[in-house]
């Protein structure tokens, strides 16, 4: 039988190898790839337009809302199967898909920015894994080993988690609000302090490139603030990493932005019950546990967070960023908000690679997303 839905997602196992070993199964769903840049700034209604299926992170609902490419899957999937999926998602991975009063894609994947670390160089500092803030800035001074991610959107979001360490309670999602001056002058201080102390080797490296040259180089022993990839703790070559939670500040949560992917249907999909089914065995805890991670992926079951065996094959990947997953923030997503985020990183990428101030970095932002934020009460926020 010739597959009938073209799907769209990225071009990292953790994003493709998993999907089509499922669809090979199935013979439902021909999966295509597009480059991690293609997946965090293309247009998404161009993209709806071409596939039936497109796995997409959040902050693009705003945009997909207004040009009105998906489909709510309210009105297409059982509610109590999209009620299970709700209760056993990790932290706010299927909240973040929610907007306007409907549910536009399921979870299908949890990351947020973690702490990526080579132990076999760490053990050979004085240091443990940092915990604190103030951790990571000693450990830097003294190695200069310490990479930031800094490359496409990645800058801004690095800013936006330091903001949400020092910041907990503020939610930026609703894209009404934005951090008070101290709050973006403190982390300015910090990212100014660590990139310009930051291996110039990855200073262009987007997280995949950035994660793999630690695996094969031997300059960059820690990133505080990295999306999480669960592929990088076993390695056919080189040094498999540790990933930790991300850095806190005093009794704080860890501070980070919430990642993952989640797959929406476009409004040329013609679903029927057989591809429904598809979806749903995909977001079941079995297939969560027992297929996706097994395949490259990177479940959203909390119960597979926790599960000893998937544990056990990844240094306990999933159990040691927990709590970072559990208390990540949700990034805008209003319409604009992807342009404004890339906008923000040049930005901040300009200033600290020309050793710009700190309280010149944070009047910049001010200016950039500030004013920005009150788009959102004309476009399509809860």
């Amino acid at each position: 039988m010739s597959r009938r839905w073209q799907g769209l997602t990225w071009d990292h196992p953790r994003g493709y190898a998993a999907l089509r070993a499922a669809a090979d199964r199935t013979g439902l769903i021909d999966w295509h790839t597009h480059s991690l840049e293609g997946f965090e700034s293309a247009p998404i209604a161009q993209l709806c337009e071409q596939y039936d299926l497109i796995v997409l992170d959040h902050p693009h609902l705003g945009e997909a809302l207004a040009q009105g490419c998906l489909q709510p899957l309210d009105r297409l999937l059982p509610n109590e199967a999209l009620r299970s999926i709700e209760r056993n998602s990790i932290g706010l991975t299927y909240a973040s898909y929610h907007m306007a009063g409907q549910q536009w894609a399921l979870p299908l994947d949890a990351a947020t920015q973690v702490m990526a670390v080579r132990p076999d160089l760490l053990t050979r500092t004085d240091h443990a894994v940092p915990v604190q803030w103030q951790d990571v800035l000693a450990l830097s001074r003294q190695t200069k080993q310490v990479a930031l991610s800094l490359a496409g959107p990645h800058a801004f979001l690095t800013l936006l988690s330091m903001c949400a360490a020092l910041d907990p309670d503020l939610t930026l999602d609703d894209g009404k609000r934005w951090h008070q001056r101290e709050v973006l002058q403190q982390a300015c201080e910090w990212l100014a302090e660590l990139a310009a102390l930051s291996p110039v080797s990855v200073r262009d490296a987007n997280p995949i490139a950035l994660l793999h040259h630690m695996t094969t180089h031997d300059d960059v022993l820690l990133c505080p603030l990295v999306y999480g990839y669960v592929n990088y703790t076993r390695t056919a070559a080189g040094n498999a990493l540790t990933f930790h939670n991300a850095p806190r500040v005093a009794s704080n949560a860890p501070g980070s932005i919430l990642g993952g992917t989640g797959i929406a249907i476009s409004q040329r999909c013609q679903i029927d019950a057989p591809l429904i089914e598809h979806l749903l065995w995909l977001l079941g805890e079995h297939a969560q546990t027992h297929f996706i991670a097994q395949h490259a992926g990177q479940p959203s079951h909390l119960s597979s967070w926790r599960d000893p065996g998937v544990n056990a094959d990844s240094s306990h990947f999933y159990l040691a960023t927990l709590d970072t997953l559990n208390a990540a923030s949700l990034r805008p997503r209003h319409d604009g908000f992807i342009a404004l985020q890339s906008r923000a990183s040049a930005f901040l990428r300009e200033g600290l690679f020309n050793r710009s101030s700190p309280a010149t970095l944070a009047d910049g932002l001010n200016t950039l997303c500030a004013p920005h934020s009150t788009i959102a009460e004309r476009n399509f926020c809860d």
